[in-house]
């Protein structure tokens, strides 16, 4: 019998989780158990509901590309809970000397497509047009193999350092959290990076890349659930053998003496284990090896954290109507507009089934307001939205959500750092370590990384 300690209970370790007891559904010779330290499971998956609206906490859907979170959600039986977002009205605004600015159509993240929205964008000067216009016929020299640099290097090489502070930096910092100018090109911007070293033009290679995909009915960019992200951390969780699941229930060492794992919480010794699964952040994981491999220990906190804080605002709509918003998703806002809220999303406008007729929800995100308490915050807050949207009336409610240390930033040299983690835990056996501070940092690859180590687990 294996028998499997999981530590850690985000959706990494709900998902290895949920597989394992798959596999022993199945016949396998296997048991585990998911130690969590809060009282509840998910993570930063948590979902409230106030007058009706569905309101997240952490991440309020995930990229639909991505296979693994969608077919764990089918799995678990959630098919006919799924909602795609609302692309048909999807903009996205930036904040540009005060003002929202549409973002032209046809931009992919960094990219120009069409020439006529761009070339008449207020949002860009006249010598950025122009580069944007020189890269497709005199691209840059392609990163060489091996090397890798910072996200705000990469774009500026192309497009400018304009490019940089107007569209990659927001873009990723509603992503990460972090800085374009230490994140890593190769890391955050791999397929990018692959169509540099194909195409050396970054616009010829999307355009290329275009007329080769498959035409047919358009998958929504973001998937989420009819009742938020929450009802997937539930319906996971209600696969799993309550028996499985040990709450309240943190995890202050781990040792290994002849192959076995021996795991202690802070009550005391909870069990032996031929293996040990850590689905936690890369700081925590660095405390449990402090005693096993000094230099794992090391690189794993090595890698950074940022905070970040999502404020909920509800407006009753004879305060705020919705035709007083602009159209779209929200807007971003650069740091270079000196503004605590890095972005904001129109709940109603992005998904269905989530905000009723009655009220208007707006969702403010921010990184470097950790110093301020809730009132401050929702103070300056209410500032901002009215200096950017014109917003004189108080919400009904305000709801905040802090998540210290959440966002692990994949800075330059971050694929490296990563190969030398995975070099390292191979040497401690029946050890793997999985979460989003290693090959990708959205829900489906969280899910990926579970499944996999369950499959390694289940078939050796």
């Amino acid at each position: 019998m294996k028998r499997v300690a999981i530590i850690g209970g985000g959706i990494s370790g709900l998902s290895a989780a949920f597989y394992l007891e798959q596999g022993c559904r199945s016949g396998a010779a296997v048991e585990y158990t998911l130690f969590e330290a809060s009282p509840r499971l998910g993570g930063v998956l948590k979902t409230q509901h106030l007058h009706d609206c569905v309101i997240e906490a952490g991440p309020d859907s995930f990229l639909s590309a991505k296979p693994w979170a969608t077919e764990l959600a089918r799995e678990v039986g959630l098919q006919d809970e799924l909602i795609g977002s609302n692309d048909f009205q999807r903009k996205t605004f930036i904040l540009n000397n005060g003002r929202l600015t549409e973002m032209p159509d046809g931009i992919q993240m960094i990219v120009p497509t069409k020439a006529w929205p761009v070339a008449s964008s207020p949002l860009l000067s006249l010598s950025t047009k122009l580069r944007m216009a020189r890269e497709y016929v005199a691209p840059p020299e392609p990163l060489s193999e091996g090397r890798d640099e910072s996200v705000a290097s990469f774009v500026e090489r192309h497009f400018g350092s304009e490019v940089v502070s107007k569209l990659a930096a927001p873009l990723l910092a509603g992503v990460y959290g972090g800085d374009a100018a230490q994140l890593s090109a190769r890391a955050v911007l791999s397929h990018f990076v692959a169509l540099e070293s194909k195409h050396r033009s970054l616009v010829r290679g999307v355009l290329h890349s275009r007329s080769n995909s498959n035409s047919g009915a358009p998958t929504p960019i973001f998937t989420s659930f009819k009742r938020g992200m929450q009802q997937f951390v539930d319906a996971v969780a209600a696969q799993l053998s309550p028996e499985c699941i040990a709450l309240n229930c943190a995890v202050s060492k781990t040792e290994l003496h002849d192959g076995e794992w021996s795991v202690t919480s802070t009550q005391g010794q909870v069990g032996k284990f031929n293996h040990l699964i850590l689905a936690l952040p890369a700081y925590a994981s660095a405390e449990l090896m402090q005693t096993h491999d000094a230099d794992l220990s090391r690189i794993l906190d090595s890698i950074r954290y940022s905070d970040s804080i999502t404020v909920a605002l509800g407006y009753p709509t004879p305060s705020l109507r919705r035709t007083a918003l602009p159209g779209g998703f929200g807007f971003l806002v650069p740091r270079t507009e000196g503004r605590t809220m890095m972005a904001c999303t129109f709940v109603q406008n992005k998904f269905n089934h989530r905000v009723p007729d009655d009220y208007v929800l707006l969702r403010a995100f921010s990184s470097g307001a950790g110093n301020h308490s809730d009132a401050e915050l929702r103070s300056i807050l209410a500032k901002e939205l009215k200096d950017i949207l014109g917003i004189d009336s108080s919400p009904e409610f305000v709801s905040i959500a802090r998540w210290p240390r959440a966002m692990a930033q994949y800075d330059v040299g971050h694929l490296e750092k990563v190969a030398a983690i995975e070099k390292l835990a191979k040497g401690i056996p029946h050890l793997t370590l999985i979460g989003n501070a290693y090959r990708g940092i959205g829900i489906p690859d969280c899910v990926r990384e579970g499944k996999q180590a369950a499959a390694n687990i289940l078939n050796n």
